[in-house]
Parts: structure tokens; sequence; C-alpha cells
């Protein structure tokens, strides 16, 4: 191990460090904590374990990641966190471990999680995602790869936020956010399709009109859910965004955001 380890930093013997990681002032890292190489950890940051942590991740000050779960139902069992590659966790940002024994949390890399942001046991979160300020997850929430979660949002026990979703600010989520839409509002709607990350993610125009129209077979039909998808597969099966999209909705348990907002066609 050859890095910067601040005197005042508190490192247990049965944790493990990688080449180059900084430690600064008043950090504590516990037992079973694994540290990748050229991690950055500032002051009065603390990891627990048992986590794994891969290499190149930044925790800002008084980031609390790896703590046992807050679930009432645990009993002290070994449980676990594995984090990838290169992300980043500002100020007072919080992860913890998993509920049952031998239950993992997983992060996966190049994630951006912003101030107060929260992911509780269980969760299941992907990579080159964002989490705005406050953005919350309780137990057992999916995150997709690319999604976006608003400040302030509230996301209920066991939802699924699709690949390439966002939420806005201060939403209620209680059902599954399907892949490629936005919701929004308390209790969130779904407002259309996120077109501008789409876009900015290099999706070709003709997919993004596909997805466009199977958001209004969803939203703006008379179909339920069952009948969508049913033309969905008429209309536009073929590509891998389409695919997926009904994919996730029909192993939705929770059921997907049915509330379309009113007027326009919000896409």
């Amino acid at each position: 191990m050859s890095g910067e380890i601040h005197p005042t930093a508190v490192i247990d013997p049965a944790a493990r460090l990688g080449a180059g990681v900084r430690v600064g002032p008043y950090s504590i890292i516990g037992a079973g904590v694994e540290v990748g190489d050229g991690c950055d950890l500032q002051h009065h940051v603390t990891l627990q374990g048992p986590s794994t942590i891969g290499a190149c991740n930044i925790f800002y000050a008084y980031t609390s990641i790896g703590q046992q779960t807050q679930d009432l139902k645990y009993r002290g069992e070994p449980t676990y966190l594995r984090i990838g590659e290169g992300n980043t966790f500002r100020e007072f940002v919080t992860v913890h471990r998993g509920t049952a024994p031998d239950s993992c949390t997983v992060i996966g890399s190049k994630g951006n999680f912003l101030a107060y942001s929260h992911v509780a046991h269980d969760c299941t979160v992907g990579d080159s995602v964002i989490f705005s300020n406050n953005g919350t997850i309780a137990g057992h929430v999916e995150v997709g790869d690319f999604a976006i979660i608003g400040g302030l949002t509230a996301i209920h026990q066991f939802c699924r936020i699709g690949r390439h979703a966002i939420t806005g600010g201060c939403s209620k989520i209680v059902q599954d956010v399907p892949p490629f839409m936005i919701a929004d509002g308390n209790p969130a709607t779904i407002r259309g399709i996120n077109q501008v990350g789409l876009e900015r993610n290099g999706f070709a125009e003709e997919n993004i009109r596909r997805i466009r129209e199977a958001y209004k077979l969803l939203y703006r039909s008379k179909f339920n859910v069952k009948q969508a998808v049913e033309q969905i597969r008429a209309d536009l099966w073929g590509t891998a965004e389409i695919d997926h999209l009904v994919t996730f909705i029909e192993s939705s348990e929770r059921g997907i955001i049915r509330r379309p907002v009113r007027g326009g066609e919000g896409g």
C-alpha cells in the first residue's frame, strides 16, 4: 500500500487498502472494508463493512458508507455492500448494507451521488446514475443505468426506476417508472419520454421515435397496460429499447405508474 494516510485517521487492521488510496483527517475505515486503488477519502469519511469498494471512488466530507441497515428486522448477521469504480459520493451521502443474512446492497460504476442522498438496504443501483441532492431510495429499490433521481425525490421500497428514466424534484414514487420516461409530481405522473437525456446519450432518432410511440400507446390511448403492450409488440417490436421496455413492464410486481398528465403529448 502506498498512499497518503492522515495521522488522525482510524483504520482497522482488518481493513484492506489498495495502492494510492488517500485517507483524510478524522476518517474511519472499519473491519471488513476493502478499498480499491486510487480512492480518495476527504475528511470525516466513515466506511464500514463488510464492504467491497472498487477503484477511483471519491468520498467527500461526512459521507457514511456501509453502515448497518436501518431495517428493524436486522439482527446483526453479516450483510454486505459492493460498490463499483469511479463513483462520486458528495457530502453526507449514506449507503447501507443489506438486511437478511448474506444479502447485499449493490452500486455500479461512474455514479454521481449528490449531497444528502441515501441508498437503503438491499438496493441495486446501476452505472452512470445521478442522485440529486436529498434523492432517497428505500429498501430493495432498483435503479437502472443512466437514471436520474431528482432532488428530494422519495422512492418507496421495492420500486424500480428504469434505465434512462428521470424523476422530477420533490416527486413521490410508489410504483415502477418505466425506462426512458419522465416521472414527476406527488403522487408522480408520467410526463413524457426523457428525450433530452436520450439525445445526450446518443440514441438514434428512429429509436427515440419508437420510444415516443410506445409512450403514446401506454399513456395516451384507451388501452390498459396489457393491451398497450400487445399493441407495442405488434407495431414497434424489434429494437433493443422496445424489447427492454416491454420486458420491464411485464416483470413489474408493483405495477408501473399509470397516472397520465392531462393535456398535450408530454413527449
